[in-house]
Parts: structure tokens; sequence; C-alpha cells
């Protein structure tokens, strides 16, 4: 069985439901913090006799995470758990530091005690905080420049020292997730939403405006460039990470992007297109701490993981519409 930390979230979610749809047992853990009840009645319903339950708990408590083990054989851990708004870790670090390093030890000495050896871990191209070049590979310089960077890169170094006690992890470093499940099951539910493409897509229809911050970017038309990777194409990922664990593999990192990226002009006329009508936008002054690009060069995960990203932008932001529109 596998257990999926944060599997009622967005991210953990579809990739609970991939492990089902591949013939895994899944159990979730999750606070519900940030989850939805959504999120667990799909997964309960498509896969009655996979998913073997939820359990409410929080990472910050020990014991809760610890009871989780006893008398249930876990084989591994896809551990999405975590705080990731950069703007939120700014504003308060502590909450941050508490939650994504102090849940993520509190995990990693349950599966030490319990002999569970194998963890996905869902980490972050926040890691590597200002790009000295690009693509971004695994070898980057590590140097975040945020309290959830620094977070993260915290649980991949202890996971590298939860190696003594016998602990294998595969950390996925993802650039920018968009998309929802094809067939409409899951998708997008933050609340405040951060992310571009949600954003721009609520605005569609009701006569607001989107801001589009920062125009004056060393790029091709002035905008920030982004590696955005659908969420579908994450799950898989992760499910090839835990199969290369389980025939042996060592603990390494991978980066998961496209190897090319969009503009924020560019991804903005995609959304109108699949909207089928115009979105009014507002350009603002840039954002502090906004890099021009970020890409992610993916060739270790395709030749070590055997993964490749197949969805194109226009089939992230189609799902990801047809997941508003039933929202609404």
């Amino acid at each position: 069985m596998i257990l999926v930390t944060g599997g009622a979230g967005y991210i953990g979610s579809h990739c609970a439901l991939r492990l089902m749809e591949s013939g895994e047992d899944v159990m979730v853990f999750d606070s519900m913090e940030l989850g939805t009840r959504h999120a667990l009645d799909v997964l309960a319903r498509e896969f009655p006799d996979r998913f073997k339950g939820f359990v409410q708990g929080d990472l910050k408590d020990r014991g809760s995470i610890a009871s989780v083990f006893r008398g249930r054989d876990i084989e591994a851990v896809v551990h999405f758990a975590a705080y990731s708004q950069v703007a939120e870790s700014m504003r308060d670090p502590r909450r941050y530091y508490e939650n994504n390093v102090g849940g993520t030890m509190n995990l990693l000495g349950a599966m030490a005690d319990a002999g569970v050896g194998m963890i996905v871990f869902s980490s972050t191209a926040a890691t590597y905080g200002e790009p000295e070049y690009t693509p971004i590979d695994e070898v980057h310089p590590q140097h975040p420049i945020n309290p959830y960077g620094a977070t993260k890169l915290m649980a991949e170094r202890m996971m590298s020292d939860y190696g003594r006690y016998g602990i294998r992890s595969a950390r996925l470093r993802y650039f920018n997730v968009a998309g929802a499940d094809p067939e409409g099951r899951l998708g997008e539910c933050h609340d405040p939403e951060t992310h571009l493409i949600p954003n721009v897509l609520k605005t569609a229809g009701t006569g607001r405006e989107f801001s589009m911050f920062g125009t004056d970017y060393d790029t091709r038309d002035g905008t920030c460039v982004r590696d955005y990777i659908d969420v579908n194409d994450l799950a898989e990922a992760h499910l090839l990470a835990l199969r290369y664990l389980r025939e042996g593999g060592a603990s390494d990192c991978f980066n998961l992007g496209t190897n090319g990226g969009s503009t924020v002009r560019e991804v903005f006329g995609v959304c109108q297109k699949v909207v089928g009508e115009p979105i009014p936008v507002r350009e603002c002054p840039r954002r502090e701490g906004d890099p021009a690009v970020l890409v992610a060069d993916n060739r270790k995960a395709k030749s070590v993981l055997g993964w490749s990203p197949r969805s194109t932008l226009e089939d992230s932001v189609s799902r990801a519409w047809a997941w508003e529109r039933s929202r609404r």
C-alpha cells in the first residue's frame, strides 16, 4: 500500500488517482487545511477497492503520523503535504519551517521506525533561487531566495541524511503546474488562487480585468517565461519515480518540466483562444523577486525515469477551463 500525504490537495489527489489507475492500493493522510472533501469522494468513488481509506491528521503532530504506520502494510510514501505560497512564506516563515521542515522530519522518523524505505517527494524549482543559467539542470546551485524554497531544500537534505536509516528518496523538483483531470473529476481549488492560468480563467466572462505583472523583462515579449507542466504528466512522473525506487534505484533528484517555456502573454493568448472571447487585461509593474526566465532541463527524468511530458499548454488550459466552468 502507498501512503499519500496531502492526497486531498490539487497535485496529491491527481497523483493518488493515477496510482490507483495503475493498480496501486492507496491511503491518504491529510490535515484538510488545504485539501477538499470533493477530492476524497472522487478517489473513493472511482476506485472503491483500491482506496484504502483516509486519515485526517497533521504531520506536525508526531504521534498522529506515527500511528498511521502501526498495523498497516505501507510499502512507500508519496509526500505532498506542505505549504507552498512564496509570498505567504515571506510574511510568516515560522509557519513554513514548522510545517514543511518539522512535518517532514516527523514523517521520516515514523518511516524509519516502521521500516518503510521509499519516499517520493514533491519538491520545487524554488530550491534553485535566481537562475545562473537556463534551462536549469539538477546540478544547478541551490540558493533559494524565499522561505518556501528554503524549507523544501532542507527537506531534501533531511532525506539524504535519512538514507542512513535505509530510506531511499526520489526528489521531484517541479516548475509551474497546470491543468485538470481530463475526465473532469479533479481540478485546482486553491483559495486564494495564486497560479497564473486559473486566475486568467476565473476572470473570463466576469467583466473584471486580469492583472499582468511585469511587461519590461528582457524576454521575447517583455513578460516572464515559465515552464508549465500538466498535472497529469506530473502524476505520471510520481508513478515512474516509485517504480524506479522499487527497482532498487538510489536516492536522486529530478527536474520535471517541458524543457521549454511560455511567456505570460503567450499563456494569456492561449487562455483567450480556449475561452473563445477577449479577456480584459491591465498591465502592472513587475513584482519583486520574479526572475525573467525559469525553464527546466528535463533530460535526466527522461533518461533515468523514462518520463516525457505529453500534454501541450493548450491541453492544460482546455482542461482547466472545463473544470472552471463546471464549478460556476
